[in-house]
């Protein structure tokens, strides 16, 4: 990491007890030098990216925290600090995930606004930099330090709104900041995302080496998901926070909800969708002439290779990364030789599989037509489940007549694991979980699923094995994708109106056809047991939740909504269940087991500050309940 003979005030937010200053030994590089020519100058753009938190880790607390994903016990060894916050809760001496200070999993984002900082102040120094190029990285990193203060104010709701570095001469005064208000927060991440968008390229030319930079539509599909944001009720009018006044005397949270948000939120999620279209992007439709399958397979299929297929034409947003960890630790043994490799631990909750639709298109438990009092009752797989379920199977009915999403995202007993060598329908891997069944039962104290589920979505039927060697499809990490896009805006749209109009339908019909389901109105006035549910602001805003949640299911964004929709504490204190996995007989197999409760109020909805942090700033306010 670079050092510079110049020197700044490493604010109280990122230094340590000891001191507020950054200090410089004589013998390191110069700031002159840093920035003294192209090369130089694109190291340190690099360095600013290199801030960017794990999106497809476990580092994430989109995946790692909240009720899809679970994980046994035993596995506290390996998995660490998402795990940990859920089922024994957060901490104010070495908080778990600390994106403030950069500790157990996270980030020193601080320190990436910082030197986000530099960059902008400097880059004007290097040499043999065209002036087009120099503006584009410029906007880059704006985006970057727009993004860094995003993912703090998520995680710890106000924040320090850090402009620029302070110089040596810094009095005291101005180096204890203060937390602002979250509206004003809000305010200065558009501001930066705005100054960036005209200097960012519609889309990246140079693939080989530029993919996943970013771009005028990342920069618009970001400002609309942070305004999405700012509207939905955590922060906008969220009377839980109103002791939350500083010693200036400033509310940090406005108390009176602000419907006009909606409104601005809307507009920028239809600008975003522009100009997405405009750079080609549309939502991914999964084809291979190499297979021949049926049309049902292919739908499976496309659940995993929308995420999977790399840099596809739906992905927005994508983030290089290391797969293989999340391969081994959601991939079941699928054979008796896999067990040396596979992890098998990150496994989804009964929960999960309950939230998906029946065939029909409704929840399972609105469907006129599914028996959901009798879902965990036993009932023989038939030739219409030919494509999901092994024939003549006997299993729970709420593995049953479900939409395709459920047999993609989900790898279930008695359904089928399509790919990892297994490519027709003939050959695919058979999943049978009861204990002492090729994917029953626990490999010494570790490799076992607690739920007697696994997840399909994440795994790239291109992935081989030889021998005992596994080898995964590499994939760009989807940060954002369109139809995350389009499911904000149906979402930001039907708030802002009164009730719901076609333009609401559209776009959320256009997700549901993708995954061969017809639209909300034709499903729901003729399966559900609510046929006008569809027809007002309250029925339409569950329904695009519900939505959400099953699109995007298992790619982070399940944790983030619930708190932003003021659901946490209402669903992650729900006990975490599965099926029990030491059951042999189909009986006692399909018997709903608690695995964990979970003691989870609003003060774990934040973040808290480290204490060493309001030891060295007066200033700080600590977040409630910490």
């Amino acid at each position: 990491m670079k050092r510079i003979s110049y020197l700044f005030i490493l604010f109280s937010i990122i230094s340590s007890c000891k001191n507020y200053m950054d200090i410089v030994p004589d013998n390191v590089a110069t700031l002159e030098y840093a920035f003294r020519d192209r090369v130089r100058a694109e190291k340190y753009l690099f360095t600013c990216y290199s801030y960017m938190p794990g999106h497809g880790t476990l580092n994430n607390p989109g995946l790692v925290c909240g009720d899809a994903f679970w994980y046994h016990i035993d596995a506290n060894s390996r998995v660490q600090y998402g795990w940990n916050i859920m089922r024994d809760g957060n901490n104010v001496t070495a908080p778990l995930l600390n994106y403030w200070d950069g500790e157990n999993g996270g980030t020193n984002l601080w320190q990436g606004i910082r030197d986000c900082n530099i960059f902008i102040e400097n880059i004007g120094l290097a040499m043999g930099l065209d002036e087009s190029e120099r503006a584009r990285w410029i906007a880059e990193v704006k985006f970057l330090k727009a993004y860094y203060h995003f993912w703090l104010l998520q995680l710890y709701g106000p924040i320090p709104i850090i402009r620029e570095n302070l110089p040596i001469s810094a009095s005291a005064s101005e180096v204890a900041v203060y937390r602002e208000p979250v509206d004003d927060v809000v305010d200065y991440i558009v501001e930066l995302l705005d100054e960036a968008m005209p200097d960012l390229p519609l889309k990246i030319d140079n693939e080989v080496t530029e993919m996943g930079r970013i771009t005028q539509p990342i920069a618009l599909a970001m400002k609309a998901k942070v305004l999405v944001t700012s509207a939905s009720p955590l922060f906008n009018g969220n009377t839980n926070y109103s002791a939350m006044i500083d010693s200036r005397g400033k509310q940090l949270f406005n108390q009176t909800e602000d419907k006009t948000k909606w409104v601005r939120a809307a507009q920028a999620c239809k600008n975003a969708i522009d100009t997405c279209h405009l750079a080609g992007l549309a939502l991914y439709h999964f084809s291979n002439s190499s297979l021949t399958v049926s049309g049902s397979t292919l739908k499976v299929i496309e659940c995993n290779q929308v995420i999977t297929d790399k840099w596809n034409c739906e992905h927005i947003w994508g983030e290089t990364f290391n797969s293989s960890y999340m391969y081994l630790s959601t991939l079941p043994r699928l054979a008796t030789e896999h067990e040396r490799v596979v992890y098998q631990m990150l496994v989804p909750t009964l929960k999960m599989a309950e939230m998906y639709y029946t065939n029909n298109g409704v929840p399972v438990d609105e469907d006129v037509m599914y028996d959901y009092e009798g879902r965990y009752n036993l009932a023989t797989s038939d030739i219409a489940h030919k494509y999901y379920l092994q024939s003549n199977f006997t299993t729970a009915k709420l593995h049953m007549n479900r939409e395709g999403r459920f047999y993609g995202s989900l790898g279930v007993d008695g359904g089928w694991w399509f790919g990892l060598g297994k490519l027709t329908e003939a050959t695919q891997w058979p999943l049978k979980f009861k204990l002492g069944e090729v994917q029953g039962g626990r490999i010494g104290s570790e490799r076992y699923s607690v739920t007697g589920f696994y997840v399909k979505k994440l795994e790239s039927f291109m992935a081989t094995w030889s021998g005992t060697t596994f080898a995964e499809k590499k994939y760009d990490w989807p940060v954002f994708r369109l139809a995350d896009l389009y499911l904000l805006y149906a979402e930001a749209l039907n708030e802002s109106l009164d009730t719901p109009n076609e333009e609401v339908y559209k776009y959320i019909d256009m997700v549901r056809e993708r995954a061969g389901l017809k639209g909300v109105a034709e499903s729901w006035s003729t399966y559900s047991v609510y046929p006008e549910k569809y027809k007002n602001k309250e029925g339409m805003r569950k329904i695009v939740q519900t939505e959400r949640n099953i699109e995007l299911a298992f790619e982070g964004h399940r944790f983030w909504d619930m708190r932003r929709w003021g659901k946490a504490v209402e669903y992650f204190t729900q006990p975490i269940q599965g099926w029990n996995i030491n059951g042999k007989t189909s009986t006692d197999f399909y018997h709903v087991s608690t695995i964990d409760k979970i003691n989870y109020s609003v003060r774990d909805i934040f973040w808290p500050i480290k204490e060493g942090q309001l030891l060295v700033n007066r200033n700080l306010l600590q977040n409630p309940g910490w």
